[in-house]
């Protein structure tokens, strides 16, 4: 594996890099106040490519590689997780099984529309009230075939994007085991609740969601029915090499805010950068960024060269989680009583860091997963 970026590569990021800095990374505090997603700069992201970056050429996607993917995630982790969150979830998760697995009249009516900017977002429901990360045996969310349309009854927590999204795949049993189903958002007896108030992400809306009698046509299966866990498993190995990058991204952007701080603050005649104790937090945020890094690059390249990647995924979200909310806790502890203001970006930061490891995957389930794999080797 050679972890020299190309200069595509290295193109790409700079240009994901001066849109962040220019549209997202500027507004990060009014959307987080305001708890308001950046629609402004996700409709001009959609031209360089950001809503469409799972999703084919020939449906208006911009077809990029996973390396591609991850070096834009985390720019967009640097400069807002709201909307980093977002617009992850939106290609990772809503867009990327329709573009994997789904049947060409669903590609060519829904992915030109996602990846183009001018009307909303997807999303992906599939965590259940009570069932958690119990998707085997935890789905009650039932769909039954009625002549040529799916009627989906039941209930959906913590979908994220649901209030702007244009549509929803839906984790659903049917009969015995489970499929994945495109529902609009449209769609008569579906209601989705207020959103969630959360730590953190205030600017990426999260809601429950309500199927009741929800009638959608049989094409909107998405792939084979009975083989929605799988779909969603290879769904969510890609999702978790998304959420470590933006989570490199988050604790970049703590890292520099400590840093600057630190050279500025004076104490005891000297900047509290001079201090062994601050610089040893800072020695192992570079540390551990570099480390988490470099574990979501492998992720993303045994993708790209058709290496099973699983557990590199498991990996590499665990790691730069854990990770990223370490550096994010010293980038407060650096600022002292500031770093607990909202007046100062690490207390964002930091909520917004919370979650990574959680979502798509408790660190719990990682390490169960990391070794099964272990295990069976």
């Amino acid at each position: 594996m050679n972890f020299e970026l190309s200069q595509e590569h290295k193109q790409w990021q700079a240009a994901v890099h001066d849109f962040v800095a220019k549209e997202i990374k500027p507004k990060a505090r009014e959307v987080d106040e305001r708890s308001e997603f950046n629609w402004e700069a996700a409709r001009k992201g959609a031209a360089l490519g950001l809503l469409g970056m799972h999703i084919p050429e020939e449906y208006g996607g911009a077809a990029l590689d996973t390396l591609s993917i991850v070096l834009a995630v985390e720019e967009l982790g640097w400069g807002c997780g709201s909307t980093a969150l977002s617009i992850g979830a939106h290609s990772a998760l809503g867009c990327a099984p329709v573009a994997l697995f789904g049947s060409e009249e669903l590609k060519q009516t829904y992915l030109p529309v996602a990846a183009g900017g001018k009307s909303k977002l997807a999303a992906l429901a599939l965590t259940e009230p009570g069932a958690g990360s119990d998707l085997s045996g935890g789905v009650q969310t039932t769909a039954v075939l009625d002549g040529d349309h799916w009627v989906i009854n039941g209930n959906k927590m913590w979908c994220t994007n649901a209030s702007i999204a244009d549509f929803i795949v839906t984790l659903v049993r049917t009969g015995e085991r489970h499929s994945l189903i495109l529902v609009p958002t449209d769609s008569q007896g579906l209601s989705i609740g207020p959103a969630e108030k959360k730590m953190g992400l205030h600017g990426s809306p999260t809601h429950a969601v309500s199927y009741q009698n929800v009638r959608v046509p049989a094409g909107n299966l998405v792939g084979e029915q009975g083989k929605g866990l799988h779909y969603t498993f290879a769904t969510l190995d890609g999702g978790r090499v998304g959420i470590g990058a933006l989570s490199v991204g988050l604790g970049r952007a703590a890292l520099e805010e400590a840093v600057k701080y630190a050279k500025q603050r004076k104490t005891f005649g000297q900047p509290i950068a001079n201090h062994q104790a601050i610089q040893w937090m800072l020695a192992d945020a570079e540390t551990q960024l570099n480390a988490a890094r470099l574990l979501v690059w492998q992720a993303a390249w045994n993708k790209d060269n058709g290496k099973p990647f699983a557990k590199e995924a498991a990996m590499a979200k665990l790691f730069a989680t854990e990770a990223a909310e370490m550096v994010c806790r010293n980038a407060i502890q650096i600022h002292g009583g500031y770093g607990y203001s909202s007046e100062f970006p690490v207390e964002r930061i930091y909520r917004d860091a919370r979650l990574m490891t959680i979502g798509e995957g408790t660190s719990e389930i990682m390490r169960m997963v990391i070794a099964r794999h272990v295990v069976e080797e």
